[in-house]
């Protein structure tokens, strides 16, 4: 069998942002293109002093899956909940929502650690905020991150399941991770997220909006 020999200087293989090199049926043989599960960055919003934070466009037919990932969010009020919401046509966010909600956490002191269930923060058909992270602290060290999954929000069909999974420098010295799962009880398409904290403004904090191909 004969060796097949590539010409590297005939390979088109100039990068893209958010691409992967894959074969193709052309001379060179090679392009830059999408792959399953590559995270394309859609916007940024970074946060200072904000009351909330939003995206309102960017979410639509075009992707399956969204993710937001919150970096570093920091809120101007001490021992305050940061939390999320959905808006579905109108311009509230309002979405109608039933949800799971439970943690791990230990202590700087390693006085205590759990894990458990929180049912004082999960929701039956309510169309409030949905807590994503619980009492994060405003020492000037303290922050919380984590990624929000929103799938196929455009469908007319399904109601938009979302998971969320984050980790928070509690208020009391704790690390705690927060896992937040439920769907938004709605066959209209979800077009909006805003996050905020329960009480102040987003002091800082970065926030991207990815598709997931």
């Amino acid at each position: 069998m004969a060796l097949s020999k590539v010409n590297f200087n005939s390979m088109n293989v100039t990068p893209a942002a958010s691409k992967a090199i894959k074969f193709n049926s052309s001379n060179n043989g090679l392009e830059t293109g999408d792959v399953g599960g590559s995270l394309v960055l859609i916007s940024t919003v970074t946060a200072s002093s904000s009351a909330t934070v939003e995206f309102t466009s960017g979410i639509d037919s075009t992707y399956k899956e969204y993710q937001v990932h919150y970096i570093d969010v920091h809120p101007a009020t001490d021992n305050v909940d940061f939390q999320v919401n959905f808006r579905d046509g109108s311009t509230a966010y309002d979405a109608t929502k039933t949800t799971t909600y439970f943690r791990a956490f230990q202590g700087e002191d390693d006085s205590s650690a759990a894990l458990g269930y929180d049912d004082g923060v999960d929701l039956a058909q309510s169309t409030a905020v949905q807590v994503l992270n619980q009492t994060v602290g405003a020492d000037n060290d303290q922050s919380v991150s984590g990624i929000l999954h929103l799938f196929d929000p455009s469908s007319t069909t399904f109601v938009k399941h979302f998971i969320a999974r984050g980790n928070r420098a509690q208020s009391a010295n704790f690390s705690v991770d927060d896992y937040v799962a439920g769907y938004c009880n709605t066959t209209a398409a979800i077009d909006g997220i805003q996050f905020s904290f329960a009480s102040g403004n987003i002091g800082a904090g970065t926030f991207k909006l990815y598709g997931v191909t």
